[in-house]
């Protein structure tokens, strides 16, 4: 699987996370950002399977989509 990277979120701190890339072989998107934790959107997300999380994208971020379909 070879990445191309699309953007990581301008006003993260430290230039850290959230950061999206895409999957050069599938056009599958890949995302590092943060956990949901709020126990509430937890609860209605419900169970997740083995392997899968939830994360927290920020609207923001929306900008880094369109390169995604180039």
């Amino acid at each position: 699987m070879a990445l191309r990277f699309l953007g990581k979120d301008p006003d993260s701190p430290n230039g850290g996370s959230p950061t999206l890339w895409q999957d050069t072989d599938t056009g599958d998107l890949i995302v590092q950002g943060y956990t949901l934790t709020d126990p509430a959107a937890v609860a209605e997300v419900g169970a997740l399977p083995p392997g899968e999380a939830v994360v927290r994208i920020p609207v923001r971020m929306l900008q880094f989509l369109p390169k995604a379909q180039q």
